[in-house]
């Protein structure tokens, strides 16, 4: 069981059956009553955000979330397949199943599933990963560096970050998956 007293940004908890992140949290002291805590949660198999405000000391459960390591092997249509670096079973999910981590998976990419009752319910891929550059406008060109600026550079997944103008076709660059954004190149 897991106290009001007890939230923390990220923490997991069940609500109403459901696996739930805490995303934001705030304790309030009322006049006259007692203290309440609202909250914003992330429901974990949907991705819905709900606001829920609790009385202070209610418990709430601990989710039965189990996390594998899994291994990216391929994809096919609409589904991405990951298999378990245990039991060498293969899985498939649906690119809706995995949001906007579609963008950043490259074959062979080493993931954590996250399971809700033996039943996958997400993927989650490395904080930073390692693409190549290949597609971007050529080195050189007189851009606005006044403010620091930048262009669209695809990488090999097909997605598309801000870089740099000295970063060129070929390049490996590290991207932070949180925020899609390019953090350094990669020698």
């Amino acid at each position: 069981m897991i106290s009001t007293s007890d939230f923390r940004k990220g923490l997991k908890v069940e609500f109403k059956g459901e696996p739930c992140e805490i995303v934001d949290f705030q304790h309030v002291k009322m006049g006259r009553g007692g203290a309440i805590v609202r909250t914003k949660m992330r429901n974990i198999k949907t991705g819905a955000v709900l606001e829920e405000t609790f009385r202070s000391g209610e418990k709430l459960e601990t989710p039965a979330l189990e996390e594998k390591s899994m291994q990216y092997l391929y994809s096919q249509e609409e589904l991405y397949y990951f298999m378990d670096e245990e039991t060498y079973e293969q899985m498939p999910f649906r690119s809706e199943q995995l949001g906007e981590t579609v963008r950043f998976i490259k074959e062979n990419m080493k993931v954590k599933v996250l399971y809700h009752k033996d039943i996958p319910i997400s993927v989650e891929i490395p904080t930073f990963v390692e693409l190549k550059v290949v597609k971007t406008d050529p080195a050189g060109f007189k851009g606005d560096t006044a403010s620091g600026g930048g262009k669209p550079a695809t990488l090999e997944t097909g997605a598309v970050v801000r870089v740099p103008f000295h970063i060129n076709e070929g390049d490996m660059i590290r991207v932070d998956t949180r925020t899609s954004e390019y953090m350094e190149r990669v020698k």
